[in-house]
């Protein structure tokens, strides 16, 4: 198992841990798609070996138009993320809420136009990003652990479509999604651990939290 010579996409991959996470998979012999709303900002993903493409990762037509275009995927990791807070509950207000959503939008978008391309390698790996937040939810970040905790429950129902996939079609399980939750996401700590993921077979990963 080595992620070398798969296929990878990182979808909203214009922050800084999509830059750092872009580095270590093409560093590793990985081909890099990387996607972005900005051509700009996807620059510094293809002065570092990615393919980029313009695309909205939370847009379940152009995520889908993306992975008709493309004969094999062993990865999907979307990295749209962001954080609003702060105030109690009072605070909590439906401008932040909104703002938030996409992340959650954009797990939600990947996963269903990649399931079928994920399924089909003998390798497919998706991972989403969460927050240790979500054991211990404060007042003050309701709205922002809201949306990390549908996104990891979303996560843990694309396990278990793996699960029930492999077991119909009587094979191994081959696919495998996973969560990691960080306290406070260090881009250095994301990369190695994305990269890994082709390390270990999916029947050790699928279901799993992996916190940073």
């Amino acid at each position: 198992m080595s992620v070398d010579g798969r296929t990878i996409v990182l979808a909203g991959a214009t922050s800084a841990s999509g830059l750092a996470v872009a580095t270590s998979l093409v560093a590793a012999g990985a081909r890099v798609i990387a996607t972005g709303r900005s051509d700009d900002r996807l620059a510094p993903l293809r002065e570092r070996g990615a393919e980029t493409v313009v695309a909205d990762a939370t847009s379940l037509t152009e995520m889908s138009g993306l992975a008709s275009g493309l004969e094999a995927v062993d990865g999907v990791i979307p990295l749209v993320g962001g954080w609003r807070g702060g105030g109690g509950l009072a605070g909590q207000s439906d401008e932040d809420l909104h703002a938030l959503l996409p992340a959650f939008e954009a797990v939600r978008a990947t996963s269903r136009a990649f399931d079928g391309l994920l399924r089909e390698s003998d390798a497919g790996r998706f991972a989403l990003v969460s927050s240790t937040a979500v054991a211990r939810p404060l007042a003050g970040g309701a709205n922002y652990v809201a949306v990390k905790a549908a996104s990891e429950a979303w996560g843990r129902a694309v396990a278990q479509g793996f699960t029930k996939a492999a077991r119909d079609a009587g094979g191994p399980l081959r696919a495998a999604s996973v969560i990691f939750r960080a306290k406070a996401l260090d881009a250095d700590a994301l990369a190695p651990a994305v990269t890994a993921l082709w390390d270990a077979e999916a029947d050790a990963l699928n279901d799993r939290i992996i916190e940073l």
